[in-house]
């Protein structure tokens, strides 16, 4: 009974709301400045707090339907993740002219050094059957007058915790590429005032492809481990068309001997 209550007040506070940003809507060309400023960063606050929910409920609602077990996990996983661009929704779903540094929701950036600018990306709706990700991401590159691309993928804190030398980091991915191109995937591991690379490059003639990661050939120390991230750097991509269908991290401990 309460929960009902709480949920029809609820809904009556929203309708006002609605009604009062829509007052205020209709009346904001004529509002002095000072009062209209006020009203952009009250709505700038609110927008954020819109587009999380937006985030959270397209992830979750979207078709086909994931959570946090729809990643295929080899046996004796003990974490795994999505990052959010094939998770849910993004704030901004695409850009033209893409700049070094450009952020793609809050876990990818993409890198390059093209002195002009001919990249573009946009997320895309993942709807075949074989399909686990909601979302995909596609990126197009004409001309390209630089030396790399990559597109760096950031790992939440969870993805280090308990992490060691024992462990084998897996990275699943489809990747469909309009003519043939070098994919490598490349694990950052901060340790310290260090960081720990291992390069794998992805292997060609399919879709599907994963890499692993083995944390036991690495001067890993596990008392310092403060971050990690995967970088995937595609050598050559002028005038290509490339697609990650899906991108999942699993981290598993090797099994004893």
């Amino acid at each position: 009974m309460k929960e009902r209550l709480a949920l029809r007040l609820g809904h009556l506070l929203d309708l006002r709301a609605l009604r009062r940003w829509s007052r205020l809507a209709r009346r904001a060309d004529t509002l002095d400045l000072a009062t209209l400023k006020r009203l952009r960063d009250g709505a700038g606050v609110l927008r954020h707090r819109i587009d999380r929910v937006i985030h959270a409920a397209d992830g979750r609602l979207a078709l086909p339907r994931i959570g946090s077990n729809a990643i295929q996990k080899p046996l004796g996983t003990d974490w795994a993740y999505r990052p959010q661009p094939w998770r849910g929704s993004l704030p901004v779903p695409g850009a033209v002219a893409v700049e070094s540094r450009t952020q793609i929701g809050d876990e990818a950036t993409i890198f390059h050094d093209c002195r002009i600018s001919e990249l573009t990306y946009r997320q895309l709706r993942n709807l075949r059957e074989e399909d686990l990700a909601p979302f995909g991401l596609r990126i197009d590159v004409f001309r390209f007058d630089g030396s790399f691309m990559s597109l760096v993928i950031d790992l939440p804190a969870q993805s280090v915790e308990g992490l060691q030398k024992r462990h084998i980091v897996r990275l699943d991915t489809i990747i469909e590429i309009e003519k043939p191109l070098e994919v490598f995937a490349r694990l950052n591991v901060r340790h310290g005032p260090n960081t720990e690379q291992i390069v794998r490059e992805l292997p060609l003639g399919s879709n599907e492809m994963s890499v692993e990661f083995d944390l036991a050939y690495s001067r890993l120390n596990e008392k310092r481990v403060e971050k990690m991230w995967i970088d995937l750097i595609f050598e050559g991509p002028e005038m290509n068309q490339i697609i990650l269908r899906d991108l999942a991290v699993t981290r598993r401990p090797r099994a004893e001997l």
